[in-house]
Parts: C-alpha cells; sequence; structure tokens
C-alpha cells in the first residue's frame, strides 16, 4: 500500500484517485513501480516510474523509461485549472534518421495525446516540450555510432478522480516511442 494512504489528513478526493492508480493493470512490456515523490509542489503527491523490460516481446526493442507525478492541492491551481496535475516524463532511443527529421520532436507529443483519447482520459490545460538529441562520439568515443534519443515532458489536469486512464496512457506512450503498440491486451497488476 502506498504511504499517501496511511498517513492520516489525506483529502478523500486524492484517496479516491489513488486508489484507482494502485488498482490498475501494467502492460507486460513494462516495470512499474512506486517512487518517492517530489515534495513542496503540493498538498498530496505520488509519483512511479517505468521502464520497458529487456525481456520485452521484440527482440530488438529500443528501451525506453519514464516518471509520473500525480498532484493534489486544496485549491484549484491558476494554470492547472483544477485540484489535479499529471506531470510526465519520457524517454526513448530512437533510429537516428528518425532523429534527424526536424519533424521527429513532434512526434511524441502526438503520441501522448493518441494515448490519452484512446484510454478515454479526460484532461485539460495541457502543456509540454519535446526535445530530440542527436549525439557523435569523439576521441575515445569516435568509434561509436551516431545514436539519438527522444523525449517528452508534459503535464495536464485529469477531468475526474479516474487517473488509471492517464496510468495506462502513460504506459502507452512509454511503449509507443520505444515501438510497441498503442494498446496491448497482456496486462499484469502494478507493484507498490
Amino acid at each position: 500500500m502506498s504511504e499517501s494512504t496511511e498517513s492520516s489528513g489525506v483529502a478523500p478526493e486524492f484517496a479516491i484517485a489513488l486508489r484507482s492508480i494502485l488498482d490498475c493493470d501494467v502492460r507486460n512490456e513494462l516495470d512499474v513501480k512506486e517512487i518517492d515523490a517530489p515534495a513542496n509542489l503540493a498538498r498530496h503527491a505520488v509519483a512511479f516510474s517505468c521502464d520497458v523490460r529487456p525481456d520485452s516481446v521484440h527482440e530488438k526493442i529500443d528501451l525506453g523509461t519514464g516518471r509520473l507525478v500525480l498532484l493534489w492541492d486544496d485549491e484549484p491551481q491558476e494554470a492547472w485549472g483544477s485540484r489535479f496535475r499529471v506531470i510526465a516524463f519520457a524517454k526513448s532511443p530512437l533510429e537516428t534518421e528518425i532523429g534527424a527529421d526536424e519533424y521527429s520532436s513532434g512526434l511524441a507529443w502526438s503520441w501522448l495525446m493518441a494515448a490519452l483519447d484512446a484510454n478515454q482520459a479526460p484532461y485539460s490545460a495541457e502543456a509540454g516540450t519535446s526535445t530530440r538529441v542527436i549525439s557523435t562520439g569523439f576521441g575515445a568515443l569516435s568509434n561509436q555510432a551516431q545514436h539519438a534519443e527522444l523525449e517528452l515532458r508534459a503535464s495536464w489536469s485529469p477531468m475526474d478522480t479516474n487517473i488509471a486512464a492517464h496510468m495506462h496512457a502513460w504506459q502507452s506512450l512509454i511503449c509507443m516511442m520505444s515501438g510497441l503498440p498503442l494498446q496491448n491486451e497482456d496486462v499484469g497488476r502494478l507493484n507498490v
């Protein structure tokens, strides 16, 4: 059980949202676990990390990673338009040719929007940045092939307490960034 729900003084609305996350399914390609939430951002917070499992169904899968933080405050924040805010991070290697394309930065954002819609996760006040990096080795690393990464930092305000839908969308985003399909019927349980 999450420490957040065991402490006294947890707002009932946050407890309901947290329960929806803790009861949600996890895609088998992923390892999702609760981590320490950042302090002093809101009255309540919970955070999770996610990594594509090395033994995933695809042999040459690029291993994506991410973090998700759910915040709740007593009063709706002006920028949030809500008492809830989801902050998400996702990163995955890319094929260098795709990373070199100037339009590839928009891929991660469009994948996030598609994942939220596909998981019926209502949201508002969405914001984010997408970054693509192409690395070239020099000196002792000059024999290293060029490689690219795509990274998304995003936040949005859930419109209800069903945060499981947002957790599923975040998992879908990390999978899509790693070359896996948007949806997968083969799911497991969240380990906390």
